[in-house]
């Protein structure tokens, strides 16, 4: 039986998202980002194209890593200026019924009280289509901006995030009871007081006692994605998360990744394959691999190696303008994002990187393979990496917006259908119930926010 792909479109709500340069091509409208008319236009599309779900990244701090200072940031817009994802929903919930909405928010730098009463208003907004992206953040210029001298270290930031996670699972499936939202008119009861909680915590990094601000959403707590790779993140996406997003240049890099996470979902007393997993991926496509490949060679005479390189020195926290171009850098210990040092250093043995080349691939995709072909041959790549890596999915980057997305949509989609490697129309329900199947609005019994609900 054929495996159905999830598909993901991986926007920002900035200018330069992974593909530095690309904003100047003349078919790209990424500088239109800070247009409502920018985010519905790409909705009805990615809709159009019954994409699971819209995965929007975000940062807080600029990449001043590089040459050690913002400069190349600036100049480049190389994720800067960079606003608000959670702005952006409301407005493309309104042009579309089943698109999700993937949000990342890093809970470093923000209480979860508010927090969960913002996610709690998005998915009632969307009627059930929100997730939350977890990250727990990697610039030190973020941790500065927030009034810190510099960001916790690499795993201090994951014990922040279990605390963190207890916190909103306690509101989000605890304060409020299934039946205490009455809305009675005949007695002017809107809701049970015997049947809503105060929450209680006293974390090692948390202290609340609170109720919800929110009355239950379609989901209670969003579709939770996770986005690290480390091996401390692999073990917070087993422990938490239905849906995680990885990032590598390789299928060996991926495959032993997907493996690893499996592996410890399953430790972890969970169902390995409840767990949906993504991998980054660029693609360009037209209708004969002629004409892809001269639009690929079309786009790397915009692309940016320096831009590039500042991407990947924030990533990792290494200056790559202080290492010689053509050295193979080595791996470290950092507290930036390790996984993106370990896809470049340690992860395949077989393949070293040199500066130069991380500046050129990163260019057009980020750390993202990218796959240049006719609609066929995309399609071809993509099962296979499905079969070779066991990845579910991808979260698409893009190199021109929206043109990288409409012919994925127009001549990829149809293939894929063909194929019956893609769905050919929605499921009804929340975004959860579309990702896992109906009646399953919630959070099932097995994950360990069930454990706060009431009686749990």
């Amino acid at each position: 039986m054929t495996r159905q792909i999830r598909l993901n479109a991986f926007d920002m709500n900035c200018v330069v998202h992974q593909s530095p340069g690309l904003w100047t091509h003349p078919a790209c409208r990424a500088d239109t980002y800070n247009t409502l008319e920018y985010w519905t236009g790409l909705a009805r599309t990615l809709e159009r194209g019954k994409f699971d779900a819209i995965f929007l990244a975000d940062v807080l701090g600029i990449y001043d890593v590089y040459q050690h200072a913002p400069r190349a940031a600036l100049e480049g817009a190389v994720q800067v200026p960079v606003n608000d994802p959670m702005m952006l929903v409301p407005a493309m919930a309104m042009v579309t019924e089943h698109l999700g909405f993937g949000v990342t928010a890093t809970l470093s730098y923000e209480h979860p009280y508010p927090f969960a009463r913002r996610m709690s208003t998005l998915d009632h907004l969307t009627r059930g289509r929100i997730g939350w992206n977890i990250v727990t953040g990697y610039l030190n210029s973020a941790a500065k901006g927030m009034g810190m001298a510099r960001q916790q270290g690499h795993d201090t930031r994951y014990e922040i995030a279990e605390d963190y996670m207890q916190v909103v699972y306690k509101l989000w499936e605890g304060s409020w009871e299934d039946g205490a939202v009455l809305r009675d008119r005949t007695t002017g009861r809107f809701a049970d007081p015997d049947r809503i909680h105060r929450v209680a915590h006293d974390g090692p990094y948390f202290q609340l006692s609170a109720i919800h601000l929110a009355e239950p959403s379609p989901q209670r707590t969003p579709v939770l994605f996770q986005a690290g790779a480390s091996t401390r993140g692999r073990q917070f996406a087993a422990d938490h998360a239905e849906c995680v997003f990885i990032n590598g240049p390789s299928k060996q890099v991926i495959a032993p990744i997907v493996a690893d996470i499996r592996r410890r979902a399953a430790a972890a007393g969970r169902d390995p394959r409840a767990i949906t997993i993504f991998t980054m991926m660029t693609v360009i496509t037209d209708t004969t691999p002629e004409a892809a490949r001269d639009k690929y060679a079309e786009y790397r005479a915009y692309a940016s190696e320096q831009g590039g390189l500042t991407l990947m020195s924030g990533w990792t926290g290494i200056d790559f303008a202080a290492l010689p171009p053509d050295q193979p850098i080595r791996y470290g210990d950092h507290d930036a994002m390790t996984s993106a040092l370990e896809a470049f250093t340690i992860a395949d043995p077989s393949r070293s990187w040199t500066p130069r080349e991380i500046g050129a691939h990163a260019a057009i995709g980020g750390r993202s393979p990218v796959i240049v072909g006719s609609p066929t041959e995309v399609a071809d790549a993509l099962q296979a990496w499905v079969d070779e890596t066991d990845v579910d999915g991808f979260n698409l980057a893009y190199v021109v917006t929206p043109g990288t997305f409409v012919d994925f949509v127009d001549l990829v989609v149809p293939e894929l259908q063909r194929r019956g490697a893609f769905k050919t129309d929605y499921a009804p329900g929340t975004l959860r119930e579309k990702l896992t199947g109906p009646g399953h609005a919630r959070l099932p019994e097995s994950h360990p926010a069930a454990r706060v609900r009431p009686g749990g």
